[in-house]
């Protein structure tokens, strides 16, 4: 009884700093959704209310529509995110089966020179990244910005799952390999299902950075044809007169499908980060 009473400040707290936590994250997402619901005086008038009848508008949202392209740019963001969190959970998943399966001279080398990946921002690279792209002649193209999103995701997502397949049972393997599996069978169809929490950690966490980033697309891709969400976004921002209703609204349709996706994966999620905690 007194453990539990001793205990109890305890949960407290910690629910309070979680609670005061989520609310700091989620309150720049609530205020563009909410105020993209508004009139521009209203935005202007009273940030911090929910719409009224008064400043409640639909402006920005039929100004988005209305532009046409927006719903191409959004194909664009969507045929990148998906390629790139393709190759990356492909690949990522098949080198740390590598690392962590096999023993090689060099192995705990490309463990560490793969894990620089994560310490160096590849925005670094930046100029050498176009004077290649320009060389292949990818400017302008989605290839480019696949490609480069795929290289930015891979240190990740090899030092994650390379953990998680440390943990799977060598007795299970060696059974598939005495039944005459192959290695291929043995990844795809023992390996794989057993890391699914951690796959889906490692999506997430690729997910935001490239459906988010501004600097690749603006640097490789900015042609009307190749532009991404963030990038359409700014045809609403001007020199002198800022359209913030198309803004907002165009921001708060970028967010669902991060919505999406975690809802989506949310129980993979929290079990992956919970057992990587736990390990």
């Amino acid at each position: 009884m007194s453990t539990a009473t001793h205990s109890l400040p305890r949960t407290i707290g910690a629910h309070a700093i979680l609670l005061t936590y989520t609310a700091i994250a989620l309150f720049p997402v609530i205020l563009v959704v909410m105020n993209s619901f508004k009139s521009r005086a209203g935005i202007f008038g009273a940030p911090l209310t929910p719409p009224t009848t008064k400043t409640f508008d639909l402006i920005g949202y039929t100004t988005v529509i209305g532009q046409g392209d927006f719903f191409h740019y959004f194909q664009n963001s969507l045929v990148v995110t998906v390629a790139s969190l393709f190759f990356v959970l492909l690949f990522g998943a098949m080198a740390a089966f590598a690392l962590s399966e096999y023993r090689f001279r060099g192995n705990t080398l490309m463990g560490l020179y793969l894990a620089l990946g994560i310490m160096i921002p590849i925005r670094l690279g930046t100029v050498a990244i176009l004077q290649l792209m320009v060389a292949s002649g990818l400017v302008n193209t989605l290839t480019a910005l696949i490609l480069v999103y795929t290289a930015q995701g891979l240190p990740l997502a090899i030092f994650i799952l390379s953990e998680f397949m440390k943990q799977v049972s060598n007795d299970l393997k060696n059974a598939g390999r005495i039944d005459g599996l192959s290695e291929y069978t043995i990844f795809f169809r023992l390996v794989l299902p057993l890391v699914r929490p951690a796959m889906a950690t490692v999506a997430v966490f690729t997910m935001i950075p490239i459906w988010n980033d501004l600097w690749f697309p603006l640097i490789l891709a900015p042609s009307e044809e190749t532009k991404t969400v963030t990038l359409g976004a700014q045809l609403f921002l001007g020199q002198f007169v800022t359209n913030w209703n198309a803004i907002l609204a165009a921001l708060s349709l970028a967010i669902l499908p991060v919505l999406i996706l975690y809802v989506i994966f949310s129980r993979q999620l929290i079990r992956g980060i919970t057992s990587g905690a736990v390990k």
